[in-house]
């Protein structure tokens, strides 16, 4: 898979920069979380290996952000958002021999857990993919801009852009506070 990134492998080494240590998140870049992330440990349960969103679509664009191909493949956009259980017997396989070794389909697929009956499944409000889904009235607690956010100037009318211009305009103005 050549269309594959560094960024994109280096995700699943996120328990073993944890220690393997318990709990550890890993999320993509492009999200916004409308609510405080702790609130998914409530949802972990200590038998499974990971917890994610289970999307069960086809990408509704043939191209994404940047003007990059948007491809199809099995297990799309759960590894956006991973909720690793670092105590677990398959998570501490994802070593960084392992993780340099494999192919991205098998990582980005789980073939790594041995059982699917160790992948957990998150509420999709924790991997709302923006674009995807119908919009909900509530905003979801984790906003995934999948097919490219308001960043960009072809994105401004995303689902949600309004939200996440606003937190932008917090930062800015907290950062200009900062400096004086």
């Amino acid at each position: 898979d050549t269309a594959t990134t560094e960024f994109s492998l280096t995700r699943f080494l996120t328990p073993y920069l944890a220690a393997y240590d318990g709990w550890s998140v890993f999320v993509d870049c492009d999200f916004l979380f409308t609510r405080d992330i702790h609130e998914v440990l409530r949802l972990a349960a200590p038998g499974k290996a990971v917890h994610v969103v289970q999307h069960d679509y086809t990408p509704s664009q043939t191209v994404k952000m940047d003007g990059q191909q948007q491809t199809a493949y099995p297990r799309k956009n759960w590894s956006s958002f991973i909720l690793f259980n670092g105590n677990h017997p398959d998570v501490k396989g994802l070593t960084p021999e392992v993780v340099n070794a494999q192919s991205p389909a098998f990582l980005h697929r789980f073939n790594w857990i041995g059982d699917d009956a160790h992948i957990g499944s998150l509420p999709r409000e924790w991997n709302f993919l923006a674009g995807e889904y119908p919009k909900p009235d509530a905003p979801p607690a984790a906003i995934h801009f999948t097919n490219g956010g308001p960043w960009f100037d072809n994105c401004q009318n995303v689902d949600f852009a309004d939200l996440w211009m606003a937190e932008r305009s917090l930062v800015e103005a907290s950062l200009r506070n900062a400096e004086h």
